[in-house]
């Protein structure tokens, strides 16, 4: 028998039994929605998958919407599981957050309605896939695959069990961005011909860490947290963020990781959400271009924005840069935005937040939980965006000019680029 109390019918069964049998119903006015707070059937409960330095920073975001309970975590690293507990028990008051070594408990509760996944990227679409198939709403930070067939399986999932999907890209929901892709896409800078994204230097696979004895499972379970990726010896530095640009434990030479910044803006500040560029060529060590089927230009770069100063020390990580045939804008992680005639930005209000900050983000999935409509960065977003990363990546390490087809989502005559589309994944971790 199924003993899993909906803790939607709770409240309701609780003053229903206490009517029957004559006793007073006494419920705080804080599970009545008085004072300010959100009724407990009325707020979403959600847990966590794998929340190391950036998971806590997205669950203090979390933390701020009065709408949403975190209830539980779940990690396979002993420490890591024990601070957000600590964390989450100082925030209510109390000492209800669960902990759990895998994230099976989690996902076979009833009561929870979404997750947050922030693992390594190894993790990512494993743990959603098997989040959605679970009937989880989610939101995963970036990149949210490490490959091209990954984007194809995560979306597809996605959308067959009709969940809310989010990525942690949050920069579509930061103000100064948006104002910059509004600008573009409304046909203030004319036609849009060039879309500039700011990247890192590509580099190839650093060599495995140094062999150290292996942790008992339960402080770290080193199976599981290497995952689907190729097993690999242990070493704790990969465990305090070493991981990075480790084969199999990274997506695809830096730049997945911060095209799910940029080159998602670009995306979409080129209304190219359900598509991809067809031509990608590394022209050189720091830039990338790129062609969509319609002629506009995707231009990854290392520098070159002209906005205030250099790209750090101006606009902030992550710039931006979208050009028209009437003029231009960029936007980065510092609050800031530079347009080529001042005009462009008279009367434009916008919030000065960083463009490190996922609360809006995060505010817009909760909407979306409720709505059950689309996310600004659905799994259909990122499954274009991130394939146009790893094509990218792919034109990169192969060294020639690559043609994809974003219709079958395949590259066109190129045996060995194709066969960079995927990677054998370890069982039992398969999807």
């Amino acid at each position: 028998m199924n003993t899993k109390t909906n803790r939607r019918n709770f409240l309701k069964t609780t003053a229903t039994a206490a009517a029957a049998i004559g006793m007073p119903t006494l419920i705080p006015a804080s599970a009545l929605g008085k004072n300010g707070s959100v009724a407990p059937s009325n707020r979403i409960v959600v847990g966590g998958i794998g929340l190391g330095p950036r998971g806590r920073k997205v669950l203090d975001g979390f933390f701020k919407h009065q709408d949403c309970q975190f209830v539980a975590i779940a990690d396979v690293q002993k420490e890591r599981r024990e601070i957000i507990k600590r964390k989450t028990d100082q925030k209510y008051g109390n000492t209800d957050c669960v902990i759990y070594d895998d994230m099976s408990g989690i996902l076979e509760r009833d009561d929870i309605d979404s997750v947050i996944i922030a693992t390594g990227d190894r993790w990512h679409t494993t743990a959603s896939i098997t989040a959605a198939r679970a009937g989880k709403d989610i939101y995963c930070e970036k990149p949210c695959a490490m490959n091209i067939q990954e984007c194809q399986q995560l979306d597809d999932t996605i959308k067959k069990h009709k969940r809310v999907f989010q990525a942690g890209t949050q920069r579509r929901n930061v103000p100064n961005f948006k104002l910059a892709v509004d600008l573009a896409r409304s046909g203030k800078l004319g036609q849009v011909q060039e879309v500039h994204a700011g990247i890192l230097n590509l580099q190839e696979y650093l060599e495995p860490l140094p062999a150290e004895p292996e942790p008992d499972p339960s402080i770290i379970n080193w199976d599981k947290w290497v995952g689907p990726a190729p097993m690999l010896p242990f070493n704790a530095a990969y465990c305090r963020g070493r991981w990075r640009n480790h084969k199999g434990l990274y997506a695809a030479w830096r730049l997945p990781e911060w095209g799910a910044h940029t080159i998602d803006i670009c995306q979409w500040a080129a209304d190219a959400d359900g598509t991809t560029p067809i031509e990608f060529e590394a022209v050189s060590d720091g830039m990338i271009q790129a062609k969509y089927s319609n002629g506009i230009k995707l231009v990854m770069r290392l520098s070159g924005f002209k906005g205030e100063g250099d790209w750090i020390e101006g606009l902030g990580t992550c710039p931006v840069r979208f050009e028209g045939d009437e003029g231009w804008v960029e936007a980065g992680d510092a609050k800031k935005i530079e347009a080529s005639n001042p005009k462009l930005l008279e009367n434009k209000k916008y919030d000065q937040i960083s463009g490190t900050d996922p609360v809006m983000h995060i505010r817009n999935f909760l909407d979306c939980v409720k709505t059950r409509e689309q996310p600004i960065c659905n799994s259909t977003a990122v499954r274009y965006g991130h394939m146009a990363s790893f094509a990218a990546a792919i034109s990169w390490k192969l060294g020639h000019k690559v043609t994809f087809d974003p219709k079958k989502e395949r590259f066109v005559k190129d045996a060995e680029a194709n066969r960079m589309r995927t990677y054998k994944r370890r069982a039992p971790y398969t999807i």
